[in-house]
């Protein structure tokens, strides 16, 4: 990779600590205007551009020109409390969550009076666990990070007076790195994998106005392949110098229905469904197929149904709600240290304030109520049992103008 580009991505993707918000290590947040419906209906309302991410067929309601900025903390709880045999010694690990900052930024305009042009740029997967060095589970794991970045044009036309079509293009980078203690001595020998990829794919949406103030929206986003490629290295020297790694991020399809009730209410509800079936191993081979490590993740396919109302208070201000309930994609028999996946319950809620006519603030909250994962995990002949006491809050603000 040219110096220069390493750079960018690297300054992109220093900001993107990626903890796990939705289910799996999806990242929902791609704006802070649907945060406080807990992104009910995203795929219909096209309230701005960052519709680019949830249906690119979306950019036929915007304005002709349209800048979205939106930033978000988040701050994870994830919590062990358990045992292991044989004794190793060591505590619990401590929090293995952390705050995180992730940004995304939108930018859209009309071409013609039926076509549209966007492009977005935000992390659609991320990824972090760590936990104590010395923590009883460090042969599981000690540090679990993965980061994307995701550059997206996309395109949106008019097609008539109640259908638009959308399509879009991810060019998508991912850096992982993985650790774990690699024996017992003092002090832990920790052996670490690190890779990185590119990859691309595609999204499709489209966007259907039943009736005044009713739409319908249907968006699709393809999985991606990756082939990472790095090195391991243990206490920081050099061991195996090309190591090799396949990751495919899932393909997901979001169905959203946007009803403005009357002059002050909106209801929004949807169904988002994720092929994390795709996810059957995580599988770290050497030149010539030979393997260094193999973990079987048999993941299914998750759903996530959410429901969120909006209140126009006045001219200037909208109230937000909203719920939801994200399904887990990882059974109990193949939940891992790695990833301690549970399902989750949202609750949100946030505000919209009208700064100008062609100016907008957004800032919502929303705290996940994650159900306790139980763990049973045997590695290297090291058994880990124990229970996960998790949640989420996430604190998000965006601006966005028109011109």
């Amino acid at each position: 990779m040219p110096y220069r580009l390493r750079l960018v991505v690297a300054l992109a993707l220093g900001s993107v600590a990626g903890t796990v918000h939705a289910a799996g290590f999806a990242l929902i947040e791609q704006n802070a205007s649907g945060l406080g419906n807990a992104y009910a209906g995203q795929a219909a309302s096209a309230q701005d551009a960052s519709t680019i991410f949830f249906n690119p067929a979306g950019m036929t309601l915007l304005p002709d020109r349209q800048v979205v900025v939106a930033g978000h903390l988040i701050a994870p709880n994830a919590e062990f409390d358990g045992t292991v045999s044989p004794s190793i010694g060591g505590g619990n690990g401590g929090d293995a969550g952390g705050l995180a900052f992730v940004p995304n930024g939108y930018f859209a305009f009309r071409l013609t009076p039926d076509v549209h042009l966007g492009i977005g740029m935000f992390a659609p997967f991320g990824l972090k666990t760590e936990y104590d060095t010395s923590w009883k589970g460090r042969i599981h794991a000690i540090e679990s990070e993965l980061k994307t970045i995701n550059i997206n044009p996309s395109i949106a036309w008019r097609a008539n007076e109640r259908l638009s079509l959308g399509a879009g293009l991810s060019l998508q980078y991912v850096e992982a790195t993985l650790s774990n203690a690699t024996g017992a001595g003092a002090p832990v020998p920790v052996g670490r994998v690190k890779g990185d990829d590119y990859g691309w794919g595609f999204n499709l949406g489209v966007l259907w106005t039943v009736q005044a103030g009713t739409r319908v929206g249907l968006a699709y986003r393809s999985e991606i392949d990756h082939a990472l490629e790095g090195d391991f290295r243990q206490n920081g020297a050099v061991i195996f110098p090309t190591v090799y790694a396949d990751v495919t991020l899932p393909d997901s399809l979001a169905l959203s229905v946007s009803h403005r009730v009357n002059d002050r209410w909106d209801i929004l509800a949807d169904v988002t469904w994720t092929g994390w079936s795709d996810f059957e191993e995580l599988r770290i081979r050497r030149p010539n197929n030979i393997t260094l490590s193999q973990v079987d993740e048999k993941w299914d396919d998750s759903l996530r149904f959410s429901l969120g109302v909006n209140y126009r208070l006045n001219a200037s201000m909208t109230l937000r709600g909203g719920i939801a309930f994200d399904q887990t994609p990882v059974s109990d028999a193949f939940r891992t240290a790695r990833i301690p996946d549970e399902d989750r319950t949202w609750v949100a809620f946030g505000l919209q304030y009208r700064l100008s006519p062609k100016s907008l603030i957004d800032i919502g909250y929303a705290h996940l109520f994650v159900k306790d994962a139980s763990l049973d995990e045997l590695r290297s002949g090291v058994r880990l049992r124990g229970t996960y006491d998790g949640s989420v809050d996430i604190l998000s603000a965006q601006f966005t103008h028109s011109f």
